[in-house]
């Protein structure tokens, strides 16, 4: 069955970085869409990053506006696994991450890992 293991959150200073992986097993990797989402207590999940399925490089990557020039996101398509690099971290970044998989052939079919928490705080 698909499944999404992210790992990688913890606790990090304002201006620090982390790196978030999403390892994905149970189903064809490199024909999935890879998304980054966050949810901050209280507020609804947002997009953060998305890398398309299928034959296409990192500058097909989509970002949120609120991260763009801090956040990249990457796939290793040979390991099955998804990355989203966070430099500059701001308090504002504290949520739950979530990574996100769609087949490129259906959209609408999604699914999710069980999150991994992320706090931004001095």
């Amino acid at each position: 069955q698909v499944q999404l293991v992210e790992s990688g959150g913890g606790l990090v200073q304002p201006g620090g970085s982390l790196r978030l992986s999403c390892s994905a097993s149970g189903f064809t990797f490199s024909r999935y869409t890879m998304s980054w989402y966050r949810q901050a207590p209280g507020k609804e999940r947002d997009l953060v990053a998305q890398f398309p399925g299928g034959s296409v490089t990192t500058n097909h990557a989509t970002y949120a506006d609120s991260v763009k020039g801090r956040f990249t996101i990457s796939r290793d398509n040979a390991k099955n696994t998804a990355y989203l690099q966070m430099d500059n971290l701001a308090p504002e970044d504290t949520a739950l991450y979530y990574c996100k998989a769609e087949p490129i052939w259906n959209p609408s079919i999604g699914y999710w890992g069980q999150g991994t928490q992320v706090t931004v705080s001095s």
